[in-house]
């Protein structure tokens, strides 16, 4: 293996400015920004969810940052800053960079992630889970 895991996070912790969730908490309000959670649906249904963030599920995300692709999204062609997050800030680091390597600038990710954010006791937004009969 050339470059693992731990080599990549590494690098990606050097490049990409890493935030606390209080910071992340102050962005939330500002229209010049935009919290994307990269995690999964089921994630997001299991752990609940920050009010106002996009979920945009890191599988995809380099086709909707590029303004070539048939894929875009235009949320990405603004000029906003881009906040990641996932479970645990691993995912997010790589998501940051690989963004900012694409020229999506200013980036940042949520240092420990969701989990930080619900540790720090800030707002969570939570489905309520159907009934099974």
């Amino acid at each position: 293996m050339k470059k693992g895991y731990k080599a990549l996070l590494a690098e990606a912790n050097a490049e990409v400015e890493a935030i606390s969730p209080q910071e992340a908490a102050k962005l939330a309000g500002d229209d010049n920004v935009v919290l994307v959670d990269i995690r999964e649906a089921a994630e997001l249904d299991n752990e609940g969810r920050i009010a106002g963030a996009k979920n945009m599920p890191r599988g995809v995300l380099e086709f909707w940052i590029d303004p070539e692709s048939p894929y875009h999204r235009p949320v990405f062609a603004y000029g906003k800053t881009f906040v990641f997050f996932c479970a645990g800030g691993w995912r997010s680091a790589l998501t940051a960079k690989m963004a900012q390597d694409m020229g999506l600038t200013p980036v940042k990710h949520i240092e420990g992630g969701f989990t930080a954010w619900k540790e720090a006791g800030l707002p969570v937004e939570t489905r309520p889970k159907p009934e099974r009969s």
